[in-house]
């Protein structure tokens, strides 16, 4: 895993919890803590901040990185503002993931095992989202789907309607824009 997710990590963290949380994380978690953003780290060692995490905050993992991906949107959005001008809805940044960002982002991070989200239109208005990933990080896809909705001052409805950490094939997400509906 690339290090700028550490780095998301750490930063949304400390903003939301302090320094010594995020060092006593490092510690509870046994991991080494440096992070370089173009630098590459074990999966594992996410998995050992996340329990950690967890732990801590008393929540469930899946709620660690759902509420990870929700605040690292704004951070990302800091970051790379290229991903997100010509943006001018959460559903075009969104669709946007596999062809412009994911592309970008392994020119960037050269290495980088991006997850795919195969999308189709929905009759209602909806989209359905796939999630495509070896590290089973549904929550964390969640987390930053409603954080680019907050981000684009939109109300997000997602359903996570099949999840293979609940025994289903894959997962599969539905989000709707109540706002634009069709009836």
């Amino acid at each position: 895993m690339m290090g700028i997710v550490f780095n998301l990590l750490q930063e949304v963290v400390t903003q939301g919890h302090g320094e010594d949380v995020w060092d006593e994380l490092i510690d509870a978690a046994g991991v080494d803590g440096v992070y370089t953003s173009v630098g590459s780290y074990s999966d594992g060692e996410m998995t050992a901040l996340v329990g950690a995490t967890s732990e801590m905050l008393g929540l469930p993992p899946a709620a660690v990185l759902r509420w990870f991906g929700q605040q690292a949107m704004p951070l990302l959005a800091q970051r790379y503002p290229g991903f997100f001008q010509g943006h001018a809805s959460a559903r075009s940044f969104i669709l946007s993931v596999n062809d412009i960002i994911h592309v970008e982002v392994r020119k960037l991070y050269a290495g980088t095992q991006c997850p795919y989200f195969p999308f189709s239109e929905q009759p209602d208005g909806s989209l359905r989202m796939d999630y495509r990933s070896p590290r089973r990080l549904c929550a964390l896809a969640q987390g930053f789907t409603e954080g680019a909705g907050s981000y684009y001052g939109e109300n997000i409805e997602f359903q996570h309607a099949q999840c293979i950490d609940k025994g289903d094939a894959a997962c599969v997400f539905h989000i709707r824009w109540p706002q634009l509906a069709v009836a």
